[in-house]
């Protein structure tokens, strides 16, 4: 039996988490959007550590760097700059809904 390519083995698991995190996403009441913010900044926090490791990645010792290798290192740079935009767009709307429950100050 002919092992799979770790590459085709990624995308496969890319793929499923897309899936799971749409179905997971989108079956969220509107009454539990702010809370799901901090737990998508969380969860995108860790999506940038495993984005730098891919982007990270190389050959072995000595071996030529190989079209998988670039790919893996594309991907992980792209995923790394949109986990970047989803923390700071969610830290801008957290911002955002907390600010509508403070007290605004009397002009007198």
């Amino acid at each position: 039996m002919e092992a799979v390519d770790p590459t085709v083995f990624r995308l496969a698991i890319f793929v499923l988490a897309i899936f799971v995190g749409y179905y997971v996403v989108w079956s969220v009441t509107p009454a539990l959007h702010t809370p799901l913010m901090a737990v998508t900044n969380a969860i995108s926090s860790v999506i940038i550590v495993g984005a730098l490791l891919a982007a990270a990645a190389h050959g072995g010792a000595g071996e030529a760097t190989t079209g998988s290798v670039w790919i893996s290192k594309g991907a992980g740079a792209i995923a790394a700059a949109f986990a970047a935009v989803n923390i700071f767009g969610g830290f801008l709307v957290t911002q955002r809904m907390l600010a509508m429950y403070k007290k605004k100050d009397k002009a007198k």
